[in-house]
């Protein structure tokens, strides 16, 4: 793959990303405030002083951006980690072994992608302790059936093919063939789940901050800056729109380079077909 080959829609997703990323990154040095830190009065409008105005506390809302995405992004990613990984190797272990485990473990996925993933969340999140590793695991585990349905459909494929069944005869083990006949031939659709599935996250983590269950304030999340300046829209206050934007912005970046990642393999395969 040349880079002159790579659309301007994937350089527009993968130069969005990266910006958010910094920021996430390099947040208490380009923040011109603290994360918490009363400045000015209550909604502020934009100017010179405050870039993007204030919020309904006083605090500047360029540096609660700033901050956000160190948080939204950090939850958001590590939930997406732990989910494939998680869905990855229970699937194919699915799709080798077959027989009672590939049963178990499919009717177990079925039934729990059959409940709503947002009420199920709601009422879990509601029981247990609000820290950050538990809403990390709980988006995790539900994210996971996801993963878990594709990786079994392009395993399924794989694991059907002479490589694989002549691993086999030579006696290699589970785990070889997971990682070393099946992974490295499924790497493409998977990457371009992956990027899907962190779009999710990052949405469903700020459906969850607005509902009063995900990231808990004083820390700033742009899902729960959303709903503590909804009551503003009203009176034509334009602070919700803010980090509301970052979401939609961060959330089409992403889709920009699936989008591109689904067409390359797409047409890999179209070569392969026509060779």
């Amino acid at each position: 793959m040349r880079l002159r080959d790579i659309p301007i829609t994937a350089w527009i997703g993968i130069a969005g990303i990266v910006l958010a990323f910094i920021f996430a990154i390099f947040a208490p040095w380009l923040a011109p405030h603290g994360e918490s830190e009363i400045v000015a009065g209550v909604w502020e409008p934009m100017g010179n002083t405050y870039l993007l105005g204030t919020d309904n506390l006083g605090r500047d809302l360029l540096s609660r951006v700033i901050y956000g995405a160190r948080t939204t992004l950090f939850v958001a990613l590590a939930a997406t980690i732990i989910s494939f990984s998680l869905g990855i190797l229970l699937s194919f272990t699915a799709a080798v072994s077959r027989g009672i485990i590939d049963t178990v473990f499919s009717r177990f996925n079925d039934l729990m992608m059959s409940i709503p993933t947002l009420i199920f969340a709601l009422v879990v999140l509601a029981v247990l302790p609000q820290n950050l590793l538990i809403l990390i695991l709980v988006m995790a585990v539900l994210d996971s059936t996801r993963v878990y349905r594709l990786g079994r459909a392009v395993a399924l494929d794989v694991a059907v093919m002479e490589f694989v069944e002549a691993a086999k005869l030579r006696g290699e083990g589970r785990l070889w063939i997971i990682f070393r006949e099946i992974l490295p031939n499924t790497l493409s659709p998977l990457l371009a789940e992956f990027g899907l599935r962190f779009a999710f996250s990052i949405l469903f983590l700020s459906t969850l901050s607005f509902l009063g269950l995900g990231i808990q304030p004083p820390a700033a999340d742009w899902g729960g800056m959303v709903k503590d300046n909804k009551d503003g829209i009203i009176f034509g206050i334009p602070a919700a729109l803010v980090p509301g934007g970052a979401i939609a912005a961060l959330a089409i970046c992403v889709n920009l380079v699936v989008d591109w990642l689904l067409k390359r393999t797409s047409s890999l395969k179209g070569g392969r077909g026509d060779a």
